[in-house]
């Protein structure tokens, strides 16, 4: 005589399948707003960069009006901490100065198009030129042995000379950078666009895959008689 426990064996345990296939969804529904997600950046960067190639002068009168804003928020908090409790003494002039210099050179921003544009190359250029005497001086006072010590040294140098250029020719260099980031923007919205589609691939695969291994909870075999 056989109990029902007997023939039940012979499969995987009770619930095993439905729990498996509930993280097989969970995991494809996951993926499915990935690709989703990857496409919308792609189709924005390509937007943008096509925007940019259509519009360079108004593209740049539009950063330049969005980087006196920013000039404007940063020096009004700056200004704000200047007579903040947690400031120590020494440091409030400083703060206060740093404040009243940015709001100004927003409200230069504000005076036309060639002075946002102008001031918005040189503060580029000057990061640029900062960013590469820094990382020149690391890499070559770093040992010789230290790994990727050359290519920390020629992007130190690159910088470098990109930042001195973006300050000799602060126009041209602005409309050369707008022209590299839009095509930079349109590559790069492309190769989204592109991983988006393989990766919508592999969620249908995922998803047929999981459709064909599922089995019903209740099974149409009868019951074992004693």
């Amino acid at each position: 005589m056989t109990s029902p426990l007997d023939s039940s064996g012979a499969g995987p345990p009770r619930g095993t399948e439905p729990q498996d296939a509930s993280g097989t969804e969970s995991l494809g529904a996951l993926a499915n707003m990935g690709w989703q997600a990857l496409l919308t950046m792609g189709l924005a960067a390509i937007a943008l960069g096509v925007v940019v190639l259509a519009w360079p002068k108004e593209t740049l009168r539009v950063v330049g009006v969005l980087f006196g804003v920013y000039l404007l928020v940063i020096g009004v908090f700056q200004l704000a901490a200047a007579f903040g409790t947690h400031v120590p003494g020494h440091l409030r002039a400083l703060h206060f100065l740093a404040g009243a210099l940015s709001v100004l050179l927003g409200l230069i921003c504000f005076r036309g198009t060639l002075e946002s544009i102008l001031l918005l190359a040189l503060w580029i250029g000057f990061g640029w030129l900062v960013r590469g005497i820094m990382v020149t001086a690391t890499a070559a006072s770093a040992p010789r042995d230290m790994p990727a010590r050359g290519w920390m040294l020629f992007s130190g140098i690159l910088g470098l000379l990109a930042g001195t250029v973006l300050i000799v020719a602060p126009f041209t260099s602005i409309a050369a950078l707008t022209l590299t980031v839009s095509i930079m923007a349109i590559v790069l919205g492309v190769v989204e666009v592109f991983h988006a589609i393989r990766m919508r691939a592999d969620v249908g695969r995922l998803t047929r895959g999981t459709t064909a291994q599922r089995r019903p909870l209740f099974h149409s075999r009868p019951h074992p008689q004693h």
